[in-house]
């Protein structure tokens, strides 16, 4: 994960943060909270309008090419070339041009630690999830809380009635990166945000607990497969914290499903 502010040479001022997942290579702007229509950058402007300020991986991507040569440029090879580049990089080429566009004046710079505003937001972020009977989906956030969500309940949104009719796209969920989202098939999003809100708070009752340990608990084997690694490499995985077995044993340990796919964005 790398991150960038987002400053505007003309106002001198923070409009936001953008995060890059680079395995998904997946993009999320994050916006300051203090931004109006006549401030934040022009495609946002009917997200602030209705009070949104973390703008969906699509609208973030959108804002990204708006911002670098299009992968179709007639030269594009030489460009690449030029560049040592081996193949189109969006955010590479982003990194070259520090983000500056003509349409505006604002630029990006690399920073190590995402402002206590993102943070703050990203405790509402999905950390697992699992589909359950009836259109429901059981949803983990990382502020600890557990909601039920019903996909009736979302019909406004873009493509839920295909989940709804489509089993198995249905059973393709799966938290985005970061958590931002909740996706079926890595193409239609539920913002994370959206599901908080919406979602009904459970207590949590043991026979959904053994559901969610049948469904999401790996072996090393099953956990090797997934990140198509060596045990060595998950042992690393392991020794550097990005990864905690839930029960240790000399044949092998178990993990979270959740874990291990975190450690592909």
């Amino acid at each position: 994960m790398r991150n960038y502010e987002i400053l505007d040479e003309d106002t001198k001022r923070s409009i936001g943060v953008l995060i890059y997942y680079e395995k998904q290579r997946t993009f999320i702007v994050e916006l300051e909270d203090d931004l109006d229509e006549w401030n934040c950058p022009l495609l946002f402007t009917e997200y602030v309008k209705r009070g949104i300020f973390t703008m969906p991986r699509d609208v973030s991507f959108l804002w990204v090419k708006e911002r670098v040569i299009p992968s179709g440029r007639q030269n594009i090879q030489s460009i690449l070339k030029t560049h040592k580049l081996k193949e189109y990089d969006e955010m590479k080429f982003l990194e070259l041009s520090q983000g500056r566009c003509s349409q505006d004046y604002m630029y990006i710079r690399k920073i190590d630690n995402l402002p206590e505003y993102v943070v703050a937001r990203q405790r509402l972020n999905l950390l697992d999830t699992m589909v359950l009977d009836g259109n429901k989906i059981l949803s983990f956030f990382a502020d600890n809380s557990v909601k039920i969500i019903d996909l009736n309940d979302f019909l406004d949104i873009s493509d839920v009635s295909k989940v709804i009719s489509n089993r198995m796209l249905f059973e393709s969920c799966m938290a985005g990166s970061g958590g931002y989202y909740l996706t079926f098939n890595d193409s239609i999003d539920i913002p994370a945000a959206v599901l908080y809100e919406r979602g009904e708070t459970v207590p949590f009752g043991f026979d959904i607990f053994l559901k969610y340990v049948r469904k999401n608990i790996v072996d090393t084997s099953e956990c090797c497969d997934l990140l198509d690694c060596s045990r060595q490499n998950l042992s690393y995985l392991v020794k550097q914290n990005r990864l905690t077995p839930v029960k240790e044993n000399v044949k092998g340990n178990l993990y979270v499903k959740g874990d291990v796919i975190r450690n592909m964005w």
